[in-house]
């Protein structure tokens, strides 16, 4: 089978969908599968609206088996302004249900602006039995998968991975949620969601629910364990107790609040320092240069970190916290798990369907430092309650959450789609979806 997965980065990135997306690929080309994916150049995520972000420079190369093809992203003029700028007017325009959807898509596209797409979706290298796209709020590359999946015939998968974030229309998941974008998860064929709360919700919106499929995400127990902390330690210069925290350093990620909380313990007199490991964006980085050195040097951003020095950090820490509300599951949750960490999440997102509250982990409101800080405390001074709730974690995580299990779950309706046939995947009207109407057509899988 040829598949033919559509993503905004790839590796060498190595963030949450881009690590879902590569599990997936990879085992695919394992299996015999002729996979290629098609991507942006940018290794920075801040790329897409600065010119001053890193790029991946090779354009063409095969990892694991994969073909990976990277296409350069363009900039509007003031791409600093203009980026935000259509992004929120396209927001706006949505929620004034005036424009047209195929207006909003067409302002998609320039957010971010990969103009050489739809000519290399016309080449050969193209070529396709199955067209997977993921990550519903770069749809300026899912948008054209879609209709590139139609010329050739061929189903279209869609991961829109929703962040719901606390509340339907808050400032993260209006990004998710649009007009334009919710048609399109309509008109796939299939569409993998991550929780029963995404799940639902989509439903909610007018989807097929014979087309929804809970497909979670995994992760794979050998390259996360038996890391070293002494080694860690050598590295890095940072001795248990510590909270850690793995992902991008951003304020909707929580790790404003985290430090926060942290700067709250250690005027109480706490010795922990804090890790935070995986790339910054410039307002977290000049929200760290504003605190005092004394806060500063308890605060250890180590930046990208190679995977042998992440499982030792894994291993090392004391305490795992991502207070996000951008995260529609959380894979770093089962990675700490699987170490025996305990974890703290936000009441937000995909999140409260992973961690269950003081069973195998802690939930906190996002953005409430007090409540977060609490919660810290608690599993710093309570070694058993630590214990007890890694455990739980690891083996929850081993029974559900391993890919193995996962890519089964996968692989069965990318099967099933490509031994059907495909009917119509225009995505119904907006007037049916008001009406509670469900629509028709198509590869039920």
């Amino acid at each position: 089978m040829r598949i033919l997965h559509v993503v905004q980065r790839y590796w060498p990135y190595t963030g949450g969908s881009e690590r879902h997306l590569a599990a997936i690929a990879e085992r695919q080309a394992a299996d015999g599968h002729d996979v290629t994916v098609v991507t942006t150049d940018a290794l920075d995520l801040e790329l897409f609206w600065s010119r001053q972000a890193r790029r991946v420079a090779e354009r063409r190369e095969i990892h694991k088996g994969v073909s990976i093809a990277r296409l350069p992203v363009a900039h509007l003029p003031l791409p600093e302004l203009s980026f935000p700028g259509v992004r929120f007017g396209t927001h706006l325009l949505s929620r004034s249900r005036v424009a047209p959807t195929s207006l909003l898509g067409q302002l998609a596209t320039l957010t971010p602006r990969v103009p050489d797409l739809v000519g290399w979706l016309g080449s050969d290298e193209a070529r396709a039995d199955i067209v997977h796209g993921m990550n519903i709020c770069f749809e300026s590359l899912l948008l054209p998968a879609r209709a590139h999946a139609a010329r050739l015939g061929v189903p279209f998968v869609l991961t829109p991975l929703t962040h719901l974030a606390e509340r339907e229309g808050d400032s993260v998941s209006r990004y998710y949620t649009m007009r334009h974008q919710l048609d399109l998860v309509r008109s796939a064929d299939a569409v993998m969601a991550q929780t029963a709360l995404e799940r639902d919700y989509l439903i909610r919106q007018g989807t097929d629910p014979t087309r929804v499929h809970i497909a979670g995400v995994g992760v794979d127990p050998g390259p996360v364990v038996g890391g070293d902390p002494v080694r860690f330690a050598t590295i890095y210069g940072v001795r248990p107790p510590f909270v850690f925290y793995i992902g991008t350093s951003a304020y909707d990620k929580g790790t404003v609040h985290l430090v926060e909380a942290m700067r709250a313990l250690w005027a109480a007199g706490e010795p922990s320092h804090l890790v935070l490991a995986g790339p910054t964006l410039r307002a977290f980085r000049e929200y760290l240069e504003r605190l005092p050195a004394s806060d500063r040097e308890r605060c250890h951003t180590l930046g990208f970190i190679p995977e042998e020095d992440k499982r030792d950090l894994l291993a090392a820490g004391t305490v795992f916290a991502m207070p996000s509300r951008t995260d529609s599951f959380g894979i770093v949750y089962l990675e700490a798990w699987l170490n025996g960490v305990p974890v703290i999440g936000a009441k937000a997102g995909g999140v409260p369907e992973v961690i269950e509250d003081g069973v195998d982990g802690l939930l906190v409101r996002f953005g409430d430092v007090g409540e977060l800080a609490s919660a810290i405390r608690q599993l710093l001074v309570d070694q058993r309650l630590r214990e007890r709730l890694g455990e739980a974690g690891r083996r929850k995580t081993l029974a559900r959450f391993t890919w193995d299990a996962i890519y089964q779950r996968i692989e069965a309706v990318y099967d099933r789609l490509a031994a059907g046939s495909v009917g119509s995947t225009q995505p119904p009207s907006e007037a049916a979806v008001a009406a509670g109407t469900k629509p028709h057509g198509g590869t039920s899988a």
